[in-house]
């Protein structure tokens, strides 16, 4: 088992300076670092294997298509799926929400239908159920959260009815780090004949998910928050379900025979994945998820856990600072206010001595909106960081607090 040390190794970026100071980077649940593995899996791929998949009969193209074929495998295993072609690779988790809402939701929301969210959903799982809803006539409704920043799941069950027919939500909360109960709340929605996806770009980077455990009918994620590149990510769909939609992109490959006058559609998933994919971030995706695994997916709780812990325990000791959202399930997320500092002002100070932390409303507008704040700063943590670097989080903004 590789030391926290061993992992950091992995990390270039990780030993840069900015603004002449060691870098320390606090801004995990927006997007991760990626591991020199990753980085190699895509130097090797132009280097080696580039070359266009699934349609020629060269050697290139062959091996090109084997390495973009073994993530869907990767990924099948990372959250359980029944079926391989129930994994469809997008640019990530908005456009799997996207999809979703453009094919299952107009062909599935009629009006005077109902489609759940919550109140702690980022702005790509809100929008698109917005817009949805306004054009085919059904209502949007909010499951609003407790002073913990926790869903109300009393108010959940009673918004349940025959007129639900999709409620998305995510697994865990990109702003509060609210991790929610979405096992129970999928066994709700299916009483009652909904379906249900989960955003889950916040909780696979802490590990695997089982989606046959959690019988989601939609689950997506994004590569770049799982220490893959950016502009790769999954959508998970039920194999019927899917098999029922219309496709979302039309062009080549998702077509098994075309005229001018007609049209069939391909077999999944090559009916979702339209056009030349995103080949070496695809391959590079599978890299990434092995590397979690190699790393030890106990090794990550752990390690996250006890940042967490740490990180609210010296936080919550510093005058003044107010943490937002205290849910008894977290990720290892801290959304907090400096007295009446402005977020942004106390992210741009904290930057001048290399802390790299997130500041603003976190594509939560709605949530904030709420809570009574305009914003809120926010230090998310991976297995990389150490508690030497919360320390450093913590005499920062005691030298922040002083200069503001």
């Amino acid at each position: 088992m590789k030391s926290i040390a061993d992992i950091r190794k992995d990390f270039p970026i990780l030993h840069t300076q900015v603004n002449g100071k060691a870098l320390v980077y606090l801004d995990n649940a927006a997007t991760s670092q990626k591991p020199i593995q990753v980085i190699d899996a895509l130097s090797n791929y132009y280097k080696t294997l580039n070359s266009n998949i699934h349609r020629s009969a060269h050697s290139l193209a062959a091996q090109a298509t084997e390495a973009y074929e073994a993530t869907r495998d990767i990924v099948q295993t990372f959250i359980n799926a029944k079926y391989r072609e129930e994994i469809n690779f997008v640019r990530g988790t908005t456009e799997a929400i996207n999809l979703v809402a453009y094919s299952w939701g107009r062909t599935n929301i009629q009006e005077g239908d109902e489609i759940i969210i919550s109140a702690l959903e980022h702005h790509s799982n809100l929008v698109p159920w917005q817009i949805l809803a306004k054009e085919q006539k059904a209502k949007l409704l909010i499951i609003p959260i407790n002073e913990k920043g926790e869903l109300d799941q009393h108010m959940y069950q009673k918004q349940l009815s025959s007129k639900t027919k999709l409620v998305a939500v995510n697994h865990t909360s990109n702003s509060l780090g609210t991790i929610n109960p979405i096992k129970e709340m999928i066994q709700q929605a299916h009483l009652f004949g909904a379906k249900v996806l989960i955003d889950g770009a916040q909780a696979c980077p802490h590990g695997p998910v089982d989606v046959q455990d959690l019988d989601a009918d939609f689950f997506c994620f994004s590569g770049h928050k799982t220490y893959a590149p950016t502009g790769i990510g999954v959508l998970y769909g039920k194999r019927e379900l899917m098999e029922q939609m219309p496709p979302f992109h039309y062009g080549g490959e998702m077509i098994k025979e075309v005229d001018y006058d007609m049209v069939t559609f391909n077999d999944l998933p090559y009916k979702f994945e339209a056009g030349t994919p995103n080949i070496a971030d695809t391959i590079a995706l599978g890299t990434a998820l092995n590397y979690m695994k190699e790393i030890g997916y106990e090794t990550i709780k752990t390690q996250e856990n006890a940042l967490l812990q740490y990180a609210t325990e010296k936080m919550s000791g510093i005058d003044e600072l107010r943490i937002i959202g205290n849910a008894a399930q977290k990720a290892p997320v801290i959304s907090f206010l400096l007295g009446t500092a402005h977020p942004y002002d106390v992210g741009v100070l904290l930057d001048k001595m290399g802390i790299a932390i997130r500041t603003g409303h976190h594509c939560c507008q709605p949530l904030m909106k709420s809570l009574g704040i305009q914003g809120t700063c926010r230090a998310s943590f991976a297995f990389y960081n150490t508690l030497e670097e919360v320390d450093v989080l913590v005499e920062g903004l005691l030298r922040t607090k002083k200069m503001l």
